[in-house]
């Protein structure tokens, strides 16, 4: 059997979800595992957008998938 590299990585063990989130200064992005909202969905109202990311899309940066997918338009009253 051959041995697999330790750099490969399989597109499961790779964040699966691009989050945008309300920040202090406006929305940021992050890469989420799941889409698990913690207890008592506590999390849910700072979910601006989400986005499951197709498994070729899974390895890019943050700062790639913010211009890929820029933040939603976010009401500021």
């Amino acid at each position: 059997m051959a041995r697999r590299r330790t750099t490969d990585t399989d597109a499961d063990d790779l964040p699966r979800y691009f989050v945008w989130v309300r920040g202090l200064e406006g929305p940021e992005p992050q890469k989420w595992m799941a889409m698990d909202f913690g207890v008592g969905d506590w999390k849910r109202p700072l979910v601006l957008a989400y986005l499951e990311l197709p498994e070729d899309e899974r390895h890019l940066s943050l700062a790639m998938l913010a211009r890929r997918y820029p933040p939603p338009r976010v009401d500021l009253s």
